[in-house]
Parts: C-alpha cells; structure tokens; sequence
C-alpha cells in the first residue's frame, strides 16, 4: 500500500508536454504494457492512497474519499505487431496487433524489442520495379511484407535475441509542430493516460477514485472488462481520443471534430453498438464545461469504440461517459493533437470530479 504525502510535497510535476513525450516515446504493444505501467506508478504514486496492479496487468491507483466512486480509464497499449516467423535469409515475417491500415505499415522503420536489448529493423517488400501491372494497381498487404534487420541468416536474427514471439514497434519519437500540436506514434491512446494522470493531480474533488491505466484495449477491450468488474465503481469516464475531420480526405457530414476546438465528449459511438451516453451523464459534464468555461465539442460516430463500450455494461450498468482529444491521422506513427484541446479535456475532468452536485442533480431529473 502507498499512502499519499502531501499534493504540494510530491515529486515536482512535469508538463503535460513532457510527460506526453515520456509516454509516447515509450514502447508498449497489447499485453506488454510494462514500460507505461511504471510511468503511471511513477507520476501518481504521491496522489493516491493504493497502487495495485491486478492479474491481466491493469494498473490501479485509488485515492480514497467519499460517495461516488468514479473509475477514470485510458488504455495503456498501442497497436504494433509481433513477429511470427524468420526465414533461412533473417528476414521476419510478423502478425498485426490492432487495427492497422496496411498501407501505413510498408517502408517503415520498427524496434523489435528482443531479449537483448532493442534491435531496428525495416519493413520492406517486393520493389515495383518488378512488380507486374496489376500488381502496382494494389496496396500491398501485410502479408506480403517483411522485416529486414540486416542479417544475413536465421541464425544471425536468433543471436540478436529476437525469435518467434518478439514484439515490434514504430521507431518513432514524438516531435513538435507548429501551433503547439505535437506528432508521433501511440498518442491513441498515451493522450488517455497523459489526461487521466493530469487530472487527477489537479482536482480537488472528494470523491473515491480509481485510476486505472487498461491493459489490451486494442485487442479487444479485455482490461476495461476485469478491471470495471473488479472495482463495481459507481460511474466512470474514459480518456480517448477521437477521429478529427478537420483535413483533407474527410466531409465535415462524416466528422464534425476539429482541433484547437476542445475536448470531445462522446454521445455514442459506432452506430450506437458500443457506447451510448446516458443523457444524465452527458447534461452533468455539458454544464461543467460550460460553467468552467471550457471549451467542448459533442461526438456521434459510426465506427470505432473504447473502453466505455465494455465498462458500461458490466455487472448491472455503469453509468459511462468519454471524453476524447481530436486526433488527426489515427493508428498511424504520425498523429496528429492539439495540446490546448488535451489541457482542455485535462480541466473538464478536473472539474467534473469537483462538481458532483450537478451530477446528482441531472441523476434526479432522470428518475
């Protein structure tokens, strides 16, 4: 058990910034998620009363308090892939772990993390100098892509420890753009994590609160599911991030999301088959937004889902709402956020743990 010191005598906090680096610079596929598991320890461990990390690898931070339990979530894994088979050559073949778009993958530079340390590798494939006609009229699929570390045997690969099982991801590292927006991989959903951290420093709220970075959200919300049944919270809200449309490639009919507009609050989402917000939840952090003065937009999309999905249905009902950071260019190495819309979504949480009355009251008005 970790009892709290005091707010102001804890660890001297970082930027949301910097701490978003540190997170996105880390590596962390479905059911790896070590390495983001000890920064979520780090950063909270002076803001909460009890650490706990539970049996599919969710991490669990409880600050103790009052009526009602809230459970704040966001999923510690990013999409990457896994290597499945080297051949006589050294070049690896390898399965997907989340949703990828193929085409995003192919001339990519990666990190196979082997048993001695990290090795880089490429993802190459037939050159269209040799392809045939109908060949270059087609993406290329995974399936025909492969890994080059530049070895020279199965052999070689093996010795730089990486064999069958081997996980990899991008080698990329999060830069900064103009406008405060910053890119790189794995903001979905290390955006969540950086929200839900900030959050929790920063409320003054008194209510009983679990912090739970999920384990295997991109291969089927599996952490969301155990660790929702385990807690019984009485609500929860999920820090995620939400399809921009705001770029070329995208009418405004199919997403009406933009940056530097705001924290998302999501109203249901793929087509109504994962989450749909109950109304008491969503007028509750409407009128926090909007008495705090924060700036928010309302999302109602027809693909894709999150932890919410899962949560709000277990045991009896929980109660669930989510509250996203727009994302251009998604499950990709280079997406795409506003800061000003991440601060945004760190304050509406904030607040909205601090004005539980509104809730209730909007919970009365339901009845």
């Amino acid at each position: 058990m970790k009892k709290r010191g005091s707010r102001l005598g804890g660890r001297k906090r970082s930027s949301v910034k910097k701490l978003l680096k540190r997170l996105c610079n880390t590596h962390g596929i479905s059911g790896y998620e070590d390495g983001i598991r000890q920064i979520i320890r780090e950063e909270l461990e002076n803001y909460v009363d009890e650490i706990r990390v539970d049996a599919l690898g969710n991490i669990i931070a409880i600050k103790d308090g009052d009526s009602p339990s809230i459970m704040l979530a966001a999923h510690m894994d990013e999409i990457g892939l896994m290597v499945k088979s080297i051949d006589s050559k050294g070049f690896i073949r390898f399965v997907k772990f989340g949703g990828w778009y193929d085409s995003t993958l192919l001339n990519s530079r990666v990190v196979l993390h082997g048993e001695k340390g990290d090795v880089y590798g490429v993802i190459g494939s037939k050159p269209p100098h040799l392809m045939k006609e109908e060949e270059r009229k087609k993406a290329i699929k995974a399936e025909d892509m492969f890994i080059d570390i530049g070895a020279r045997s199965k052999e070689e690969v093996e010795k730089a420890g990486i064999k069958v099982g081997t996980t990899i991801t991008l080698d990329m590292e999060m830069k900064e753009l103009l406008n405060n927006r910053i890119t790189g991989k794995a903001l979905d959903d290390r955006v969540g994590i950086a929200m839900m951290i900030e959050a929790l420093k920063k409320t003054k709220s008194n209510a009983t609160i679990y912090a739970v970075g999920t384990a295997q959200e991109e291969v089927g919300l599996k952490g969301a599911r155990t660790s929702a049944f385990g807690l019984s919270p009485d609500m929860a809200i999920v820090c995620e991030v939400a399809i921009a449309g705001d770029h070329p490639g995208i009418d405004e009919k199919n997403s009406n999301i933009k940056l530097d507009k705001g924290a998302v609050i999501t109203v249901a989402d793929a087509s109504g088959r994962g989450l749909i917000a109950q109304p008491f939840m969503l007028r509750w952090l409407e009128k926090v937004a909007k008495k705090e003065k924060i700036k928010y937009q309302l999302e109602v999309s027809e693909g894709g889902t999150t932890d919410a999905a899962v949560i709000h249905i277990t045991k009896e009902g929980i109660p669930s709402a989510v509250i996203s950071v727009p994302t251009r260019y998604m499950h990709s190495g280079v997406e795409v956020i506003s800061i000003e819309d991440l601060e945004a979504g760190i304050n509406l949480i904030a607040k909205a743990l601090e004005n539980i009355d509104l809730l209730y009251n909007e919970m009365k008005k339901s009845k």
